[in-house]
């Protein structure tokens, strides 16, 4: 089995090769990565391919170079907060890059398999009588980000609709875990935290919105319902990739806090809210479960606390003060 990764280099896909190692050790891997002065971070016993997703001839020689079995379409401009300020940025490399990946797979001599991974920010205001939230649920857009995920979403349905090709689709909520990028709240909150143990900087923890609830999961299990996504799923079908289980943001700052016993002066950093902000998006995995027979493996605190010892690894590689 040959499996394509986009956005091999990014924080879900290690995630995900680390899983196909475990589970699959028998399928060959080419990862797609964006073209680099330096070789991009990719796990080893991967072939590496290099090439811009919004370059159509590039994203279907790229394609034919795998013929994969399987796609996981990973490769986004991932953050809502940066939407705000490129829009259009976001909108090009979600939408368009999916627009080239879809067409070089109906060019294949045999279709693949392709999961298109979308987002719960899709969802946008939901009522309380909404949540948790149903695949159902109307569309209501609330950043370029969430957008540009509609869009690419209906853009894979129509492939799977029109061209037959077998397109699943997911709408994933909250995940995190080592490797997390720190422009995401939790993982800002556990490097903060890893500087001021080796007195890096002072007991002051920068933060945004505390108040608002989501839906987290651990990325090993994120990765691991994609993997039961390609084998169950219906073509076409969207799928939330959730727990059914909302926290505070303020809870995982309490969570990391007591993982590390270092008293701290939170204080709210205005550049760290957003122009729009949901006050709860938790989802309803009934769907994703019913599919595939997922469920969870990681406890919220497992996964907190190994973002921290994550964070606390990375300050003593890079020879932070201690």
């Amino acid at each position: 089995m040959k499996v394509l990764i986009t956005g091999a280099a990014g924080f879900v896909a290690g995630h995900l090769i680390d899983l196909l190692r475990e589970e699959e050790p028998d399928a060959e891997i080419f990862g797609i990565t964006r073209p680099h002065g330096t070789p991009a971070n990719v796990p080893g016993r991967v072939t590496v391919i290099e090439a811009d997703l919004l370059d159509a001839a590039g994203t279907e020689a790229a394609v034919a170079m795998a013929q994969p079995d399987r796609v996981v379409h990973l490769a986004a401009q991932s953050s809502p907060q940066k939407s705000w300020t490129d829009p259009e940025g976001t909108l090009r490399t979600n939408v368009v890059g999916a627009l080239n990946l879809l067409e070089a797979c109906r060019k294949c001599r045999t279709p693949p398999r392709v999961l298109l991974v979308g987002s719960s920010e899709e969802y946008g205001l939901a009522s309380p009588s909404e949540i948790p939230m149903r695949e159902t649920a109307p569309l209501r857009p609330n950043s370029p980000y969430a957008v540009s995920k509609i869009s690419q979403g209906y853009l894979g349905l129509q492939y799977a609709l029109v061209y037959r090709l077998p397109v699943i689709r997911t709408r994933t909520f909250h995940h995190t875990g080592p490797g997390r990028g720190e422009s995401f709240a939790e993982s800002s909150f556990a490097r903060q935290i890893a500087e001021i143990e080796r007195g890096g900087r002072d007991p002051v923890l920068a933060v945004g919105n505390l108040d608002a609830i989501r839906d987290f999961a651990d990325v090993r299990d994120t990765v691991r319902a994609y993997w039961m996504l390609l084998d169950r799923g219906e073509s076409g079908e969207v799928y939330n990739v959730c727990t059914g289980r909302g926290r505070r943001i303020r809870d995982l700052l309490d969570v990391l806090l007591k993982a590390s016993g270092v008293r701290v002066d939170v204080r709210v950093d205005e550049k760290r809210l957003r122009p729009s902000d949901m006050p709860v998006l938790v989802g309803d995995p009934e769907k994703l479960q019913r599919t595939t027979g997922w469920e969870p493996r990681f406890a919220l605190e497992r996964t907190l606390k190994d973002l921290l010892d994550d964070w606390r690894g990375k300050m003593r590689a890079d020879g932070r003060p201690s």
